[in-house]
């Protein structure tokens, strides 16, 4: 494959949340394996933004209609692989990705798994989002959820054997 130019730029929108040393290249490193998995060609520029539950609630509400906050945000720039083009450096422009940090701390201590474990898998989760992926049907929901844990196997953050997805949740 070639080695593709893959710009992530990163932004600490929050205050709620120290970010831990290593998981900016923790969230680049995903952003990698994800590409290097759908074998996706050519250089890229993602933005993945740290939040906080105040702020992506407002984005929830205002993007998606849903007056509660949830864990990340997928803003593809993309539509049936087409994707907008940075004129200054000819790279693909893949999307958004916001992650709430506060909800993120939440979950890992409900699944029994470290920040990083969330933070890679919800990196993991938007990124397929960003390359045209959902999960409205329950097949596509059972395809990306075995690319994420591909991703977080490659990255050495497993899942733990506590970690059950329910429909309830």
């Amino acid at each position: 494959m070639i080695d593709n130019k893959i710009r992530v730029i990163i932004t600490n929108n929050q205050k709620a949340v120290k970010i831990p040393t290593g998981l900016r290249m923790l969230v680049r490193r995903c952003c990698n394996a994800v590409l290097r998995m759908e074998d996706f060609q050519g250089p890229v520029e993602i933005s993945v933004t740290f939040t906080d539950n105040a702020q992506i609630k407002v984005l929830n509400a205002q993007y998606r209609d849903k007056d509660i906050e949830t864990d990340v945000l997928s803003f593809p720039m993309g539509e049936n692989g087409k994707y907008d083009i940075n004129m200054e450096t000819g790279a693909q422009i893949l999307g958004d990705i916001v992650i709430s940090m506060e909800k993120s701390v939440e979950q890992a201590d409900r699944f029994g798994h470290s920040l990083q474990r969330e933070v890679g898998y919800l990196t993991a989760h938007s990124m397929l989002h960003l390359l045209g992926y959902d999960h409205e049907t329950n097949m596509d929901r059972i395809r990306m959820r075995e690319k994420e844990e591909l991703v977080m196997e490659q990255l050495g953050l497993p899942a733990s054997s506590s970690y059950i997805v329910t429909d309830a949740e």
